[in-house]
């Protein structure tokens, strides 16, 4: 149980996937304007990440090395995130349109989001069995889900700052986001 923890933990904090591995960027500046928009779209990563990261690890254990086609992991781990994407979009349109409009463009971009597939590479690489995986997944998810919350929060409130006009829109949310990597970097001594 210890060792669980200590993966759920490290993948958020130490190595979190946006601030230590600057994976999955595009969302991360994209979805964090508002808090709202930003906890939705980490609630959707958390879904499709910890999902995804069971799924690729059956198949991986199951079909690709029993078949000694493990060079094709990539593939099939694409395939199986854009079909759990696909089925998050539908949830998504049905259950909570506001949510689904306001994600716009980016919900179907988790399909290509390399937070995601970068999360079920790390499972094959670092060779966790299905309980590991699906933790690990877990805690990249939630760290990717704090990042963004983080950020969407420090974004709306300096939206009324009097900010200079050369650091107005994108150069001020990456400062901010440098300065969130910065302040991450005290995690690394954790674990």
């Amino acid at each position: 149980m210890k060792e669980l923890i200590l993966v759920v933990v490290g993948a958020a904090l130490v190595n979190n996937i946006i601030l230590s591995q600057f994976q999955g960027l595009c969302p991360f500046l994209g979805v964090s304007k508002k808090t709202d928009t930003a906890a939705g779209m980490g609630m959707a990563v958390i879904f499709v990440i910890t999902l995804s990261s069971a799924v690729t690890s059956l198949i991986y254990s199951f079909v690709l090395v029993p078949l000694n086609v493990t060079y094709l992991q990539t593939i099939a781990f694409i395939l199986v995130i854009a079909a759990l994407v696909q089925f998050v979009e539908m949830f998504l349109k049905k259950s909570m349109p506001s949510l689904y409009q306001a994600l716009g463009v980016f919900l179907p971009l988790i399909t290509t989001n390399c937070a995601v597939l970068g999360s079920a590479l790390t499972n094959v690489q670092k060779e966790y069995n299905f309980i590991f995986s699906v933790f690990n997944g877990l805690g990249t998810a939630v760290g990717f889900t704090i990042a963004i919350v983080l950020l969407a929060s420090i974004r709306e409130s300096i939206e009324d700052n009097d900010i200079p006009y050369n650091f107005k829109g994108s150069p001020i949310v990456l400062v901010t986001a440098g300065l969130m990597a910065i302040a991450f970097m005290g995690f690394s001594g954790l674990i």
